[in-house]
């Protein structure tokens, strides 16, 4: 059975998008993806420093062409996304660290990011707010307050860390960052279709 490995941030709008689009490539490959929390803003820092200049020409052709892009790619999975939302860019090591306390229970943390990226980017909720992530947990049947609190461990911030870490080494630049059998990288909502393919032994 092939592996296959999503390397996420919450705070991504095209995340959000793949992560909802992941559900058919795991249907038609009958390959589970493990979700791996990461902290983009790191990888960013570390290795692609580049998109905080690009994010500060809002008026550049390319930049205005993607995001309506985005927003159709959203319609296309059924999501009907704010953007940008309160707080965007948003500061998201809060969030990644609540999804790094659940990362051994893979059920809660689908269901939690889920909750997560539905308030951030349907509902138009602040994903650097407390009470967001806390209420987002509570959506997802878990206790809030306890997964919070949690964030605090030394324990989780080095797992967070070790995620990021490890999603830089083997070459990833932003979010979702996905493995097929550990060396085989695609990146994005719209490389999907190769991930599939490469699962299906096509590639």
């Amino acid at each position: 059975m092939s592996r296959l490995e999503f390397f996420f941030d919450l705070s991504s709008p095209w995340t959000f998008i793949a992560f909802a689009n992941l559900a058919g490539v795991e249907e038609c490959t009958g390959v589970t993806a493990h979700l791996r929390p990461v902290l983009v803003g790191g990888i960013f820092n570390a290795v692609n420093q580049g998109v905080y200049e690009s994010r500060a020409q809002l008026d550049n052709p390319k930049l205005v062409h993607t995001f309506r892009v985005m927003m159709d790619w959203g319609k296309h999975a059924g999501l009907d996304l704010i953007f940008p939302p309160p707080g965007h860019p948003a500061k998201s090591v809060l969030a990644m660290r609540m999804a790094c306390a659940i990362e051994d229970d893979q059920q809660a943390l689908r269901a939690f990011s889920k909750a997560a990226f539905s308030r951030f980017w349907l509902q138009g909720e602040n994903l650097d707010d407390p009470a967001t992530l806390i209420a987002a947990a509570g959506d997802a049947g878990l206790d809030g307050e306890a997964l919070a609190a949690k964030t605090q461990e030394q324990a989780i911030k080095d797992a967070l860390r070790a995620n990021t870490d490890e999603a830089i080494e083997r070459g990833a630049y932003g979010s979702p960052t996905i493995f097929v059998d550990e060396k085989f990288m695609y990146f994005g909502n719209d490389q999907l279709p190769l991930v599939e393919a490469r699962l299906k032994g096509e590639l």
